[in-house]
């Protein structure tokens, strides 16, 4: 029998996957566990389940004496203290499947968003109610995607998905990783392969979907805004410090590039406040999969990859 614990308030949908011999310690439905109250009821916990606003730092972990995995609820796992975990020789999975469709359906609402000045043009006609908003012929021109190019920077599951929705558009893809797919590959995918420069001064559209890590830190910096055209669009669903966000700032206040989509921050808790005035910026909080039929999803990957190690199963979702 083991001793689940769940750091957070989640769906119940799910947890009859979980045997009924094994015990499951929730948090009051409404509130996540503080790290105190994680401390303190980890050193009887087999498994923890996590998610990615939670910190699963060494310290943490080392309070879980017979913890064996780590099921984070997210497909990033910049949360968790990997190597620390692989140290102790705890699994740690996440749930790449369920987060695909609607982390790519957002990342279009927000390129929609910027290109044809959604959010503007919404806000100009809430400022005069009942009064019809004169536009000139030429006043706040967007950007059409037909014909355009798409730059995917991360072409995983998330990238490949916005990809085969901006080819519907009329888009060409181009994309950089850094393990080039094989030529049959791209071809099959009618996708191209540029360096990262290269993607950068091409790209109409940039959208931003490699994982965190300290080798991808600040990737977009003051140097790698610069590249690209000033009628280029920024998109991140990816993780906030991907990004520069005071580089970012600069170079759209100064008008380097025409616009950012943000669902993700430096700082999620904190974006940074002049962000907010700038007509040019349109921000979600980190929302990429909040529907309904992606939390059941995430909760059902989770807790499946739960079942499956616990009955010795190693077709899991495994990061360590």
């Amino acid at each position: 029998m083991a001793t689940i614990l769940v750091a957070f308030d989640t769906l119940d949908e799910g947890f009859e996957r979980i045997p009924s011999d094994h015990t499951l310690i929730r948090p009051p439905h409404g509130r996540d566990f503080t790290q105190e109250e994680l401390a303190a009821l980890l050193p009887e916990a087999d498994v923890l389940c996590s998610v990615f606003d939670i910190p699963v730092r060494a310290d943490l972990i080392a309070r879980g004496g017979k913890l064996r995995l780590i099921a984070n609820y997210a497909v990033g796992y910049n949360n968790i203290d990997i190597e620390y975990a692989r140290s102790r020789g705890i699994t740690v999975t996440n749930t790449p499947h369920s987060v695909i469709a609607p982390t790519a359906e957002l990342a279009m609402a927000l390129l929609l968003s910027c290109s044809r000045r959604i959010v503007e043009l919404d806000t100009m006609i809430r400022r005069c109610p009942g009064v019809k908003v004169a536009m000139g012929r030429t006043d706040r021109m967007g950007l059409p995607l037909a014909e355009k190019t798409l730059g995917i920077v991360g072409y995983g599951n998330i990238g490949e998905a916005v990809a085969m929705r901006c080819r519907a558009f009329g888009m060409k893809v181009i994309y950089y990783k850094r393990h080039r797919l094989s030529p049959q590959e791209e071809e099959a995918k009618g996708i191209t392969y540029a360096s990262l420069d290269e993607l950068l001064r091409t790209s109409d559209v940039v959208s931003l979907h490699t994982p965190y890590s300290p080798e991808t830190h600040h990737l977009i910096g003051e140097r790698e805004l610069a590249l690209m055209p000033a009628h280029a669009i920024l998109i991140n669903t990816a993780r906030g410090a991907v990004v520069d966000e005071e580089a970012l700032l600069r170079a759209l206040q100064r008008g380097s590039i025409a616009a950012a989509g943000l669902d993700v921050f430096e700082h999620d808790d904190c974006p940074l406040a002049e962000l907010s005035a700038l007509p040019n910026v349109v921000m979600t909080p980190h929302v990429g999969t909040q529907t309904k039929d992606a939390r059941l999803k995430m909760n059902h990957e989770m807790l499946e990859n739960v079942a499956r190690f616990l009955a010795g199963r190693m077709d899991i979702s495994r990061v360590v």
